[in-house]
């Protein structure tokens, strides 16, 4: 639904699929976007009590099948287990609907990028909930990069409970993935990787080596049996290297100078990553304009996550 001058004033109904932890704090972020841009109209979840407490709460009503609550938004969320994101995205996308279906977009690549071409087909924005592109640390950081030549990247946090359908690479690690790809746009020479399950059938502590054909190395580790969390990233260049914290979004860039090496801190607006996201996702959706982070970009870097695994899996 691309909205021309004359109605563009009237907010885009949006809804929620899958009203766990992430989709709550989607049909959150959706409420307070009201009545500007959007309006929470509808959720839908097989745990219809919960979908009942969520509408309620932010005035959005509780449809009763996917079917109704496709009549009921223009747009939507996609925020159910992995396996159930391509049928699901499908049925919507079939009927016209704008989705961000969270990360990973599906379990293979093959039904990502048969989603991105039903959407194109039908003419509608499918973003990826890569939501790490729309922290401030990264927007800071894409400002101050030239070529990269080494990245570090790490992200832990303690066993989730949720998710473990998947192992750690499809759960944490492709946020990295995603943005290292976007970031040094060369081909992959080759992957090393290693990776071990600890309390959950698939990986659970992964690190990989990617060695891309312009000579850039990164080095990647996810885990999700940490005591702690951290998203850190190190991006080393010619002229010095930045250090950029998503959590805590902050940073610090290191350059030579002439008593030695010199420190700076790197300004950065903080701001609610989601919101920034979800402003992004129904702007595009309101003009029918390119997402930051496209069905094809999350299929190439689900692909990199999937060989990762696969090479684990091999030992």
């Amino acid at each position: 639904m691309e909205l021309s001058p004359s109605n563009s004033d009237i907010p885009l109904r949006v809804g929620v699929v899958g009203v766990g932890h992430i989709g709550k704090s989607h049909a959150r972020v959706y409420s307070e976007l009201t009545p500007y841009r959007a309006q929470l109209t509808a959720v839908y979840d097989t745990d219809t009590e919960g979908a009942k407490e969520v509408a309620d709460r932010l005035g959005a009503r509780a449809a009763k099948s996917l079917e109704e609550f496709a009549t009921l938004v223009d747009a939507a969320t996609v925020a159910t287990p992995t396996p159930t994101h391509f049928p699901v995205a499908k049925g919507l996308l079939e009927q016209g609907k704008h989705l961000l279906v969270e990360k990973p977009i599906t379990e293979n690549t093959a039904d990502a990028r048969a989603l991105s071409e039903l959407a194109q087909a039908n003419g509608c924005v499918l973003q990826v909930g890569h939501i790490e592109r729309f922290n401030p640390a990264f927007g800071a950081l894409e400002k101050l990069l030239t070529k990269p030549k080494f990245i570090e990247a790490h992200r832990l946090s303690p066993y989730p409970q949720r998710s473990t359908e998947i192992g750690v690479v499809l759960d944490l690690m492709i946020h990295d993935l995603e943005i290292i790809l976007h970031l040094v746009r060369s081909p992959l020479a080759s992957i090393d990787a290693v990776g071990v399950p600890v309390l959950s059938r698939g990986e659970d502590i992964a690190n990989a080596r990617l060695r891309f054909e312009d000579g850039c190395v990164a080095n990647v580790t996810a885990s999700r049996i940490s005591p702690e969390k951290m998203r850190k990233i190190r991006v080393f260049q010619a002229d010095g290297y930045l250090s950029l914290d998503y959590q805590n979004q902050s940073g610090e860039i290191y350059r030579r100078g002439p008593g030695g090496i010199l420190r700076e801190n790197v300004e950065i607006e903080k701001d609610e990553p989601l919101r920034r996201e979800l402003l992004s996702f129904v702007d595009c959706a309101r003009a029918g304009s390119q997402p930051k982070v496209s069905g094809m970009q999350a299929a190439a870097a689900l692909e990199v996550a999937i060989e990762i695994t696969r090479l684990i899996a091999q030992g």
